[in-house]
């Protein structure tokens, strides 16, 4: 799962990807093929995991992780932030969800933040780029048509959709069935990739900024990057006191972790033995099957059953082989659907 982090430059874009690459960065941030492109792979924190660990001791345990992307920022200096290049929504294009920045603390020589203005103009350039990229296909099928050759099937339709819903100034994602059309997945629009839009505030000021409208539609975490980063840079007891000092329940990474699952309807299976407890990361609604094949091809291909039971049931018997006396493992074939917090043995021959 790879995040990118977007916004106006001056909104603070690399100060929250510092707090949430910072936390739990698996080893150093690493740069992409852009001067200035950063990626941080972060471990999503699990107490499932830690459980079955202590409940294991397998030689390795390892969590899901995130990645999140900072694209290169357009140049340019001074006071007035410069737009987004078209490099930076290349990059922006390769993720699977966007993470939204938007300034709400006096800029740069005590500039006010203009929070709203800000987040249309990022959402204006998002729209106004993909229009880019459906006028140029329905241009260019307009001439297959005249050359005889035939349209792909419905795309024509779902081209005109998109261009009259963006022509009125209106993201993909504000009609979710269009916007998760497979047909349409190749060409990566901004404006349909599910968003998490974070209020990037000042250290002493908790609330959501004042809006005449909201933003459709929207995911909304309330974050003050400043202060998180540095929270991020403590040791755990030291940052414990400042979120306590803060009334900071929950850290900005755990939020925008949880919320990330949610905006992209991810969930977690788990695999356990004294060699690895591992979590694995795979959409709502995956079979059995799918879900091997996450693990490896031949398991998917093998496939004869799955072992299962929830982690909350073998939490509560204690051990594997209390819950298989308790009835409670379960033999599911391909169609069964995984459930969060499963835990999972495969069968299989190949």
């Amino acid at each position: 799962m790879k995040l990118g982090i977007i916004g106006l430059p001056l909104a603070g874009k690399a100060t929250i990807f510092e707090a949430l690459a910072g936390a739990r960065g698996e080893g150093p941030q690493q740069k992409g093929g852009r001067s200035d492109q950063r990626i941080g792979t972060v471990r999503v924190a699990d107490e499932r995991v830690d459980y079955l660990s202590s409940l294991y001791r397998p030689k390795k345990t390892t969590y899901a992780r995130v990645e999140y992307l900072l694209p290169s920022s357009a140049g340019g200096g001074g006071t007035a932030p410069a737009m987004p290049d078209s490099g930076f929504w290349a990059q922006a294009r390769a993720c699977d969800a966007l993470i939204h920045v938007v300034r709400n603390f006096k800029g740069t020589m005590g500039i006010p933040p203009a929070s709203e203005a800000d987040f249309r103009t990022i959402e204006e350039e998002m729209i106004i780029n993909d229009l880019a990229v459906v006028e140029k296909k329905i241009e260019r099928m307009d001439l297959d048509a005249k050359r005889g050759k035939k349209d792909e099937e419905g795309l024509r339709e779902l081209m005109d959709a998109c261009r009259a819903l963006l022509e009125e100034n209106r993201p993909l994602r504000s009609d979710p069935e269009l916007a998760r059309s497979p047909e349409l997945r190749s060409f990566t629009f901004l404006s349909a990739k599910p968003r998490l839009l974070v209020i990037n505030n000042e250290d002493e000021d908790e609330r959501f900024p004042s809006w005449s409208s909201p933003p459709e539609p929207a995911e909304v975490l309330v974050v003050r990057g400043s202060l998180e980063k540095e929270i991020a840079s403590l040791p755990p007891e030291e940052a414990e006191e400042f979120m306590t000092a803060y009334h900071i329940e929950t850290s900005a990474l755990d939020r925008v972790i949880r919320s990330s699952y949610e905006l992209l309807d991810l969930i977690s299976f788990f695999t356990v033995g004294e060699d690895e407890v591992k979590a694995w990361t795979i959409p709502g609604g995956a079979t059995a099957l799918e879900a091997a094949g996450v693990i490896h091809s031949d398991i998917q291909q093998g496939f004869i059953r799955g072992e299962v039971i929830s982690f909350e049931e073998l939490k509560r018997f204690g051990s594997l082989q209390e819950a298989k006396k308790a009835g409670q493992l379960r033999l599911e074939g391909k169609e069964y659907i995984v459930r969060d917090g499963d835990i999972v043995h495969f069968r299989f021959n190949v």
